[in-house]
């Protein structure tokens, strides 16, 4: 996963906005969109960046084929392939249309110094939304092509994770960030860390009114990854969460292993 997706993170459910702002410190991520299209949100944009960013490091290419169908990508999202006004493909089509249509705003500020830099996701794609039989695969064809800004954010220094547990988190956005964050801060964390409420409310759920709604929400995202990664040490107080130090769920040899793949 893309570093600046990992520090902030996109909204849980559709924010009915055309900005959307999180913060870590002293980095901000701000999220434009058309009016017309809305932001990207929930589960479906955050596997579709995780394919890509790990497609991109794979091939260490800005264009991307999806596949040889449009089912077997789905599959490789852990989506399944069905139709009509709630089926995946209706949301994969609409997630994708907002992710790609979206601007971001990555800033850090202190008291001395400024910086930041703003991107898309990808310069143009051509997506055929048909259902295709596996004899007919190959034909599909569909591309994107990823932003000089982005492909270099993502290879320059991407976060090792396991889409296969994003896959069995996917129900829940809060978890896939959890777990990308958590991976992230194990792979540089050197003692036990205390990160306060208000602090978490900030990066991963802005949008909840009451501090007592996130804390019973997070809680309840750690208890599943930590399912997933149960070599994770964070510990839930009164005032927030300790981390402590422990092995990157992904580690360098695995890391090698999964990109080839």
């Amino acid at each position: 996963m893309a570093r600046s997706m990992t520090l902030c993170t996109l909204p849980h459910s559709d924010p009915k906005a055309q900005e959307f702002i999180r913060r870590n410190g002293d980095y901000t991520m701000t999220m434009l969109a058309p009016k017309a299209i809305g932001l990207p949100y929930g589960s479906i944009p955050r596997l579709l960046l995780a394919w890509i960013s790990s497609e991109a490091t794979r091939t260490g290419n800005r264009v991307l084929v999806l596949g040889g169908s449009l089912s077997k990508f789905m599959r490789e999202l852990g989506l399944t392939p069905t139709g009509g006004e709630k089926g995946d493909i209706t949301r994969l089509r609409d997630q994708m249309r907002r992710l790609f249509a979206c601007s971001i705003q990555c800033n850090y500020s202190t008291s001395h110094h400024d910086s930041g830099m703003t991107f898309h996701f990808v310069d143009d794609y051509s997506i055929w939304w048909h259902p295709q039989a596996e004899e007919h695969a190959g034909t599909w064809r569909s591309t994107l092509t990823l932003s000089e800004k982005f492909f270099n954010e993502i290879t320059q220094s991407p976060v090792p994770i396991d889409i296969r547990v994003l896959k069995a988190l996917k129900r829940s956005p809060m978890a896939l960030d959890l777990y990308i964050w958590l991976t992230f801060r194990n792979s540089y964390l050197k003692k036990t860390t205390l990160i306060t409420w208000q602090q978490l409310q900030m990066q991963f759920g802005a949008e909840y009114a009451r501090t007592d709604n996130f804390k019973m929400k997070f809680n309840d995202a750690k208890r599943k990854v930590s399912i997933m990664y149960p070599d994770a040490k964070i510990k839930s107080t009164l005032n927030g969460i300790l981390i402590s130090p422990c092995k990157p769920h992904i580690s360098k040899s695995g890391r090698k292993k999964l990109l080839k793949t």
